[in-house]
C-alpha cells in the first residue's frame, strides 16, 4: 500500500461523525503532507485543526516516517479548486460551474443537478437568452471549477 493510502486510511475513521470528506491527499519529496477536505455544510478552521491533531498523532503511532520526519497541512479545497469527488457537485448545485469536458468546448453554466454518474448545467446559448440543459458523465468530465459571481 503506497503511503497516501495508508494516511487516507488513518484519516477516514476520523471523519466518519462528521461533514468533512476527503478531496485530495498529496505529498511532496520532504515528506510535507497536504491534506484537502470539504464539507457538506463548509469547512472552518476548527474542522482542520482538529483533523489536524488528530491526524498528525495517527500518523506518528503508525510510525509512517523514520524519525517522525513529516510536517502535515489540512485545509479547506478552496474556491477556484477544481471539483474532484462527486459529493463536491452535489454541495454546489446551484451555482455557477465552468465545465472543461474531455472533448469539445469549455461551457460555463448554472449546475442545476448532480447524482451517482452525471451532473446537468443549464447554459444560456446565444443573445436571445435561450437556455439548454447539458448532461456530462463525470467519466467525461476533465475538470470543473465552481466560479465565483459577484
Amino acid at each position: 500500500m503506497e503511503i497516501t493510502q495508508k494516511i487516507e486510511s488513518l484519516l477516514l475513521p476520523l471523519l466518519e461523525d462528521t461533514d468533512l470528506f476527503v478531496v485530495d491527499i498529496k505529498i511532496n519529496p520532504t515528506n510535507n503532507i497536504v491534506v484537502f477536505l470539504d464539507a457538506d455544510e463548509g469547512v472552518t478552521v476548527a474542522k482542520c485543526t482538529s483533523t489536524n491533531k488528530k491526524l498528525y498523532a495517527a500518523i506518528e503511532d503508525a510510525q509512517l516516517f523514520v524519525d517522525g520526519d513529516f510536517s502535515l497541512e489540512v485545509s479547506s479545497a478552496g474556491v477556484g479548486e477544481p471539483l474532484k469527488q462527486q459529493r463536491q457537485y452535489i454541495k454546489n448545485v446551484g451555482r455557477l460551474l465552468e465545465v472543461t469536458p474531455l472533448e469539445g468546448d469549455v461551457f460555463e453554466g448554472k449546475l442545476i443537478a448532480a447524482d451517482d454518474e452525471k451532473i446537468s448545467v443549464e447554459v444560456v446559448i446565444s443573445k436571445k437568452k435561450e437556455t439548454t440543459i447539458i448532461t456530462v458523465p463525470y467519466t467525461a468530465i476533465k475538470q470543473s471549477t465552481v466560479q465565483i459571481s459577484f
